[in-house]
């Protein structure tokens, strides 16, 4: 199946990301959201020309493709948990209206294809000795992505239970469901992973930490974006409480 994994508590414009979702009813493209975990402007721009032979050149962003993941493991937690602890599942059809690469499109693949290439893509994906955040097969969904009609369910953190985002997450228009969560303490972070001095800041936030609390610590503005993306690197790679 193919997931859109986001952190539905990080700010977009003036609201949550999950809000601006159940306000929007439809998914947007990176290039209308600005959020990306990739390039954006030229580089995502020569990377979509190439890959769709220049079929969005000369289209607005909010026609370009969407970007997900093949879950290939069904992994409850989702496909590609490096770009959020929450994520859409797709109904089944996605897939027909799909394209896939390995790895990212931002190392530039040589393997690309439609569905029928799966099977290739995710024994390269299998053997690629990636760490366990890189290694996800990336699906391009062509076309819109409506929320009440393209989405199976919207699977969150449990640390999200009884706040803002559990409240905009029935307001989607698809089922909602919740995952065994990310939980870990800062000493459970290898500092050789992404840092000693993300780990030092890991402790900054919170002796116990959870994507609720590190939504909070994104939106305060207070540390660098960056780092706080690499804190949520840890806590993905290190806090499933379910392996």
């Amino acid at each position: 199946m193919i997931t859109l994994q986001f952190q539905p508590n990080w700010r977009f414009g003036e609201r949550l990301v999950i809000e601006a979702l159940a306000l929007d009813g439809v998914y947007r493209s990176q290039f209308v959201t600005g959020i990306s975990n990739g390039g954006l402007g030229g580089d995502r721009w020569r990377w979509e020309s190439r890959l769709f032979a220049g079929r969005y050149d000369e289209l607005p962003g909010a026609d370009r493709p969407v970007y997900g993941v093949w879950n290939r493991r069904d992994d409850s937690y989702g496909g590609a948990i490096r770009f959020g602890s929450s994520y859409l599942r797709l109904k089944p059809e996605a897939i027909d209206r799909s394209t896939f690469c390995f790895p990212d499109s931002a190392r530039d693949p040589e393997h690309f294809g439609d569905a029928s290439v799966l099977p290739q893509l995710c024994r390269l994906a299998d053997d690629s000795g990636f760490d366990d955040l890189d290694e996800y097969v990336e699906a391009q969904v062509h076309g819109a992505v409506r929320l009440d009609t393209d989405v199976d369910a919207v699977v969150l953190d449990p640390s999200f239970i009884g706040t803002p985002v559990e409240e905009a997450a029935h307001r989607l228009g698809c089922p909602v469901e919740y995952h065994a969560g990310f939980r870990a303490t800062p000493d459970a972070f290898d500092p050789a992973y992404r840092g000693q001095h993300i780990v030092d800041l890991a402790r900054e936030l919170g002796a116990e930490l959870t994507p609720e609390r590190l939504g909070h610590a994104a939106r305060s503005g207070v540390h660098p974006a960056q780092s706080i993306k690499q804190v949520w690197h840890c806590l993905a790679r290190f806090g499933r409480t379910r392996d």
